[in-house]
């Protein structure tokens, strides 16, 4: 059995959702209260591949906020993912996929220290962060987005937001070795991560956002924020390929641009409809067939037994790692959400 570990976007969106799913008694509440609410497992999910075997998986709502890291509630959020991710192994579930901020915390918060969660001692074998699927659903999105908008790989200028993160770095590793793209720009807060990774690769310009986006023919942003981002459309180049890789997603609904065409990164699509409702709730357009594509890595990791934490730790993920969880994805039927035409 496959499992999803998530959270929802806002205190407001939890309100909303917790009325819709037959919790009236967490509608109401403020952040003091869901800094003490216990995980649940709200959703059972049915996935047929298109080779015909299907799987069984359950959807843990940590109920953890963004609102917790921005009112600097770092203990409540880490209490969160460990008492997620013990709830799932209570319940024996194989393989957990760490979604949004869950595996974010997970690494920056220096988790893997504490093993105990009451009675439980996590058995991190049993925990991928679905970083490497993400990654290779954003590589593919750029080589097939771009070439519906009309940008020419070989001569487009790609500025990689979040560089030096787990999902940022393994793009431009991606980039550079299976692309012709013409020049990769590196934007991160840590001079000393960017300039490692410029000399790993040995290529890219380290640059700042502003001064990077005026020359990107196409944006990928992996850098997740609690409070989102703010692009002004009209310092970008015209046409654009913006492909907002971070959580919670927001740009679509900031830049509006003709010519400047924003994608949501990370997302997938099955080619069979999904049993479940949660992605309802996250308003995915299509809910029985798109979802994140590091959740799908734990259905995939379930389809063929490799009961094993596929993506952990930061700057692991190789291009060849990519290649395999790239073969599976297209085995069992997903492809990388595209430009609506």
């Amino acid at each position: 059995m496959f499992g999803l570990i998530g959270h929802l976007t806002s205190l407001e969106h939890a309100q909303a959702v917790a009325q819709e799913l037959g919790y009236p008694e967490y509608a109401d509440q403020g952040l003091d209260f869901w800094c003490s609410a216990p995980p649940q497992i709200v959703d059972n999910i049915t996935v047929t591949s298109v080779t015909g075997q299907t799987i069984e998986g359950r959807y843990v709502e940590s109920c953890f906020l963004p609102e917790m890291l921005a009112n600097r509630r770092i203990k409540a959020a880490t209490r969160k993912i460990l008492n997620a991710m013990a709830h799932a192994q209570k319940h024996d579930i194989n393989i957990t996929a760490l979604g949004g901020f869950s595996s974010i915390i997970f690494e920056n918060f220096n988790l893997e220290q504490f093993r105990q969660v009451r009675n439980i001692k996590l058995e991190f074998e049993r925990f991928t962060t679905g970083n490497t699927h993400t990654a290779y659903i954003i590589c593919r999105q750029v080589e097939q987005a771009s070439q519906q908008v009309g940008i020419e790989l070989s001569q487009a200028t790609v500025a990689v937001c979040g560089a030096t993160g787990d999902i940022g770095s393994a793009v431009c590793r991606w980039l550079d070795a299976r692309t012709d793209v013409k020049d990769l720009l590196l934007i991160a807060r840590n001079p000393e991560r960017l300039q490692e990774l410029q000399a790993e690769l040995g290529r890219g310009k380290i640059m700042g956002l502003e001064e990077a986006l005026p020359q990107a023919d196409i944006v990928v942003w992996v850098a997740s924020m609690p409070k989102g981002v703010e692009i002004d459309p009209k310092t970008l180049k015209q046409p654009c390929l913006l492909i907002d890789g971070g959580y919670p997603k927001n740009l679509a609904t900031k830049v509006q641009s003709p010519d400047v065409y924003v994608l949501n990164g990370g997302i997938v699509e099955h080619s069979l409809d999904i049993d479940w409702k949660i992605m309802k709730i996250v308003n995915m357009n299509v809910p029985e067939r798109q979802l994140f594509a590091c959740f799908a890595e734990s259905m995939l990791l379930e389809f063929e037994k490799l009961y094993t934490n596929f993506s952990w730790g930061r700057n692991q993920i190789t291009v060849e790692k990519m290649d395999l969880i790239g073969r599976v994805s297209v085995k069992h039927g997903f492809r990388p959400l595209l430009v609506s035409s």
